[in-house]
């Protein structure tokens, strides 16, 4: 098997969606898990596993707290890496770009599909902030949910989506011996420059 022997290895983003869905279908257990690093105000890494929820040409999405460390984070600086790897295909894809928030509109069509206690868990976090127990988001939850009783719930201020607009995109195959193979994408002006990288 070859990277390029596929008809979309001229369009990553194409081939991206070949690979995740080759994922989902082979039955790993949550495809859509991912690695997000970003640095803090003190300019210090940091990386956590989240879920991609959309992809297309504009860019990979995730959501979170927008008062979380990685939002605040975000915000300082856009600048963002992911990794997504599936061991049980051996294969793995690294993105790079500027993250954005995405919009309302787009953010309230996700919220509404989340499940009801994710919603209610959504408004009673106050995510990255310090606790004095696992009790008390239990009692955040029970409040939240008293809020809106049997009604709709509507999206928390401040929860949204960043959209990862990919600049770089390397995809890894992996091969006997170590001789995988690796194609780095960098985007030009006008669409995407491939290369060949040593394993």
């Amino acid at each position: 098997m070859n990277i390029t022997a596929s008809r979309t290895a001229e369009d990553p983003i194409a081939l991206f969606q070949t690979w995740f869905q080759e994922a989902i279908d082979s039955g790993i257990e949550e495809p859509s898990a991912m690695t997000v690093a970003t640095v803090d105000v003190d300019g210090s890494p940091d990386a956590r596993m989240m879920l991609l929820k959309g992809v297309d040409e504009r860019g990979f999405v995730f959501y979170t707290n927008l008062q979380s460390a990685k939002a605040q984070a975000l915000v300082h600086d856009p600048r963002v890496a992911l990794c997504l790897y599936w061991a049980g295909i051996g294969k793995q894809v690294r993105v790079r770009g500027p993250a954005n928030i995405v919009s309302d509109e787009e953010a309230d069509a996700y919220f509404a599909t989340r499940p009801r206690l994710s919603q209610i868990s959504a408004w009673a976090s106050k995510q990255s902030q310090p606790m004095r127990g696992y009790f008390e988001l239990e009692t955040e939850v029970a409040k939240s949910a008293l809020r809106f009783g049997l009604g709709e719930i509507p999206r928390p201020p401040f929860w949204s989506g960043f959209r990862v607009m990919p600049n770089r995109i390397e995809f890894w195959l992996q091969k006997p011996f170590r001789r995988h193979q690796r194609i780095l994408y960098e985007r030009v002006s006008d669409g995407w420059q491939k290369h060949w990288l040593y394993p």
